[in-house]
C-alpha cells in the first residue's frame, strides 16, 4: 500500500506534499528532521491522504496536487 499526502506546518502554516509507502514512519521523519524540505519548518501535522495499490498511482496524485487543479481540488473540499 502507498499514500500520497499532504501535511500542513504548525508553526507557519504551509503546505508540504508527498507520497510514500510508510505514511505513519515518513510523518516521524518530517517531524524529527530528516527531510530537508521540512526540517526548519515543523512541527507538522497530517492534514489529509489517499491509498494506492502501486508507487507511480501515489506519485502521480501527489504531483496532481501540486498543480493548480490539484490545489483548487484542495481548496473546494477545504483540506487546504
Amino acid at each position: 500500500m502507498f499514500f500520497a499526502y499532504v501535511l500542513q506546518s504548525e508553526r507557519t502554516k504551509t503546505f508540504y506534499y508527498g507520497h510514500t509507502g510508510n505514511l505513519e514512519n515518513r510523518i516521524l521523519e518530517h517531524n524529527r528532521g530528516k527531510v530537508r524540505y521540512t526540517k526548519s519548518r515543523g512541527p507538522w501535522r497530517l492534514v489529509y491522504s489517499e491509498s494506492f495499490e502501486t508507487k507511480s498511482e501515489a506519485y502521480k496524485r501527489e504531483l496532481f496536487f501540486k498543480s493548480i487543479k490539484g490545489y483548487r481540488y484542495l481548496k473546494e473540499k477545504n483540506i487546504i
